[in-house]
């Protein structure tokens, strides 16, 4: 069994961009407030500055099993490796003055338990209800009974969508995309 929690399967299928996102642009941040794991619940319309959000299907611990044909999908498997790219430049992040969140549809307790588990140090929301993906119309995964967000990071700035990456691949690369434009806009 692979405990290299970075660790991503070759030859997964890449996703390719089906104009999903291309809505997004300049979109203002929705007037949302969603449960982080910090316990707490955020409004992400209030956070001035740099604020980057990288949501994801869904993490896991190795015990559970993942839906049958995960690896199939385009662009589902890499969620841990990717969190594990943000924690690891979690530092440059803050010097570049960037508020930072992971996202997915799982329920804030679920987040905190995979939060613990990789060490992330920052905070994940839970969009469990939907309403953040249904305002920015956000594409998603549909795997059994199961409603994910499709992988894309946003990166707004006092409130307003200023750069987004989707596709998203492979994951556990797209930190460096993230660190390359911040720096670009200092």
């Amino acid at each position: 069994m692979q405990t290299d929690l970075t660790y991503l399967p070759p030859n997964l299928p890449e996703p390719v961009d089906d104009g999903a996102c291309d809505h997004l642009s300049r979109m203002q941040m929705p007037d949302i407030t969603l449960r982080s794991t910090a316990g707490t619940m955020v409004s992400l319309s209030n956070i001035p500055g740099w604020l980057v959000i990288y949501c994801y299907p869904m993490t896991g611990p190795a015990h559970v099993p993942l839906p049958p044909g995960w690896d199939e999908i385009p662009g589902a498997r890499g969620c841990t490796p990717q969190a594990c790219s943000f924690r690891d430049h979690y530092q440059e992040l803050q010097q570049l003055q960037a508020t930072v969140f992971g996202m997915s549809t799982q329920t804030a307790a679920t987040q905190q338990t995979e939060r613990e588990r990789i060490h992330l140090p920052f905070h994940l929301l839970s969009d469990e209800q939907l309403l953040f993906s249904r305002a920015l119309q956000l594409p998603m995964h549909y795997v059994e009974d199961l409603v994910l967000i499709k992988r894309v990071t946003l990166i707004f700035k006092d409130g307003y969508l200023q750069k987004y990456f989707y596709p998203v691949f492979p994951p556990d690369k797209n930190i460096d995309a993230v660190l390359a434009y911040l720096k670009e806009q200092q």
